[in-house]
């Protein structure tokens, strides 16, 4: 039972062959009976005890949460192993007392308490809703199902390589791929202890869950148009790109040079950037602000700067969007109305090679048009020059 967590205190006493290193995690030992002495509080060794039995660690709300920090950290638990249903009251009492005095001065005694009482009773109510079976059911169902359509996928594609050079193909596999990483970490974590940390860091990796989302591009004519946008416009975005870094270089080294001496908010070079890409961007959280006369005037030129760079590239972008999004739509209307036959009612089948064959040539011209487009656009360019 102590073999399974090699790294706690119980574990390398467990290990020792001398007196002298069975002294160093022990107190007092009596040879002749085979006996460890311990100096803690014996109230809080059950939950080692438990620990050992069962692997999880469980904290009643009722305890000192220091004091159960220090008796787990002496016998050399790692907090990680504290059960779902326990780490939110305990990480929220086990809070630093300056992050809790954060409050403002004006504030009198009852609203404070009354505020740190509702902050305690929402994360106690916050542990009921840690473990969602509903949830989990639903999303395990939902893995099941995207893994079976992608082997099925897989399993019948001609060409593996077109089928992994396929974006929407990457999309599917990221989309599930962090749910078996981590199950078989939490499993390996079970088994090892050791690999704890892994286990955090793993975890990172349910943020790419979120790419799931782009699987409604199979079903978006607008996403798959977007998508096919961007993939045709990368010289417009990385000139669009290109003309905001040299407008945030050069007002937030303006800005600098203003408020430096009056502004907390703009006296490094960083949070300069920060407020020109929001100024650039018309965005204006308000969070940072210039106060100098030359510095608003400075702002000002910024955010003029910024409505005349986005709106010169962002035409193209758009006429482009529109074109292949008319293209997208005229092509679905022909999949569904099947103008490659006379009439759908009147012909008792459907050549799918002829189909196909349709299929690409409307493809096949969209893009023929969308050159023809570069093209004319690259010749205005050079005109212009």
């Amino acid at each position: 039972m102590l073999s399974r967590f090699p790294e706690t205190r119980l574990a390398r006493l467990l290990q020792c062959h001398s007196k002298e290193s069975i002294l160093e995690l022990c107190d007092d030992y009596d040879d002749a009976e085979k006996e460890f002495y311990f100096d803690r509080n014996p109230s809080l060794f059950p939950y080692v005890l438990n620990f050992y039995n069962t692997g999880r660690l469980h904290v009643m709300a009722e305890l000192c949460i220091f004091s159960f920090s220090q008796e787990i950290e002496y016998w050399g638990i790692n907090e990680f192993f504290i059960d779902s249903c326990c780490s939110n009251v305990y990480h929220c009492k086990k809070m630093k007392p300056e992050e809790q005095e954060d409050w403002d001065d004006r504030s009198d005694g009852g609203n404070t308490t009354c505020s740190f009482d509702e902050v305690l009773e929402f994360y106690s109510d916050a542990t009921k809703f840690d473990k969602q079976p509903l949830g989990n059911t639903v999303e395990h169902f939902g893995i099941g199902w995207f893994t079976f359509e992608l082997v099925a996928r897989f399993v019948v594609a001609p060409d593996l390589i077109h089928f992994f050079e396929y974006p929407l193909n990457l999309i599917d596999l990221v989309s599930i791929l962090p749910f078996y990483l981590t199950l078989f970490v939490n499993l390996a974590v079970e088994s090892s202890p050791a690999l704890a940390n892994l286990g955090r860091v793993v975890q990172v990796l349910r943020l790419m869950r979120i790419f799931r989302v782009l699987k409604l591009a199979r079903h978006s004519t607008g996403l798959r148009s977007l998508g096919a946008t961007l993939k045709c416009s990368y010289r417009e975005v990385g000139l669009l790109l290109l003309y905001l870094a040299v407008g945030v270089s050069f007002f937030s080294v303006m800005a600098y040079t203003m408020e430096k001496e009056e502004n907390d908010g703009l006296m490094t070079i960083p949070s300069c950037w920060w407020w020109a890409t929001v100024s650039m961007t018309t965005v204006g959280y308000g969070d940072v602000v210039p106060w100098s006369i030359a510095g608003k005037l400075t702002a000002s030129a910024c955010i003029l700067a910024g409505i005349l760079v986005l709106v010169l590239p962002i035409t193209l972008i758009f006429n482009k969007f529109s074109i292949f999004y008319k293209r997208q739509k005229q092509l679905e209307i022909a999949m569904r109305t099947c103008e490659f036959g006379e009439d759908l009612g009147e012909v008792s089948s459907i050549n799918l090679r002829n189909y196909y064959a349709h299929k690409v040539k409307s493809l096949m011209a969209s893009l023929s048009n969308i050159n023809r487009m570069s093209e004319s656009e690259q010749s205005l360019n050079d005109s212009i020059r």
